[in-house]
């Protein structure tokens, strides 16, 4: 059976034209989610998708980054459904499937390919914030805690855990700023 997942990295995008694409490859099942694609293990679709697999079976994705952002959590992801007797198939790069063993070596080569990309863009991302800095232009984000209001209202003797609730913080939050 061929099992598609499909994901986007915010709420505000459409799943759409991937589930399409892996019903047009043929799944019988599809696994989406909108959810960032940092940490395979937040992925709780991803997670049911490959769970649902049984040996023999093969998850399709529409593109090698809706699967995994990393090198090291590709070849993760990978032993997990080899383990499993499960292949992998990619839509958008051509010949990436590792029920062949060209298709094993190409899947290696762009996960190569995809971290170093990924790691220059962060190095480039680094040095555009530092010279912003250097400029004056990069203040970083507003505060979004307000320090004296959280020392005001355990002044009051209101509780760290009804302060958070209050101002819909975090507890960790409130005894930052009250040890400021």
């Amino acid at each position: 059976m061929l099992i598609g997942y499909a994901r986007v990295s915010s709420t505000g995008q459409d799943l759409t034209v991937q589930e399409e694409a892996l019903r047009a490859a043929g799944c019988e099942q599809i696994y989406s989610e909108k959810k960032s694609g940092r940490q395979a293990a937040d992925r709780e679709a991803l997670h049911d998708a490959m769970k649902a697999a049984r040996a023999g079976d093969i998850i399709v994705v529409s593109r090698l980054d809706r699967f995994a952002r990393s090198t090291q959590d590709l070849h993760n992801l990978l032993a997990t459904l080899e383990a499993k007797g499960v292949g992998f198939r990619c839509l958008a790069q051509v010949g990436v499937d590792t029920t062949t063993p060209t298709g094993k070596l190409t899947l290696s080569i762009l996960g190569a390919v995809a971290a170093f990309e990924a790691d220059l863009r962060a190095e480039r991302q680094a040095e555009g914030i530092a010279r912003a800095k250097q400029e004056g232009r990069y203040k970083g984000r507003s505060a979004s805690i307000d320090y004296a209001k959280v020392r005001k209202l355990h002044g009051q003797g209101i509780s760290p855990t009804e302060i958070a609730g209050l101002l819909g913080i975090g507890r960790t939050s409130v005894y930052r700023a009250l040890a400021a």
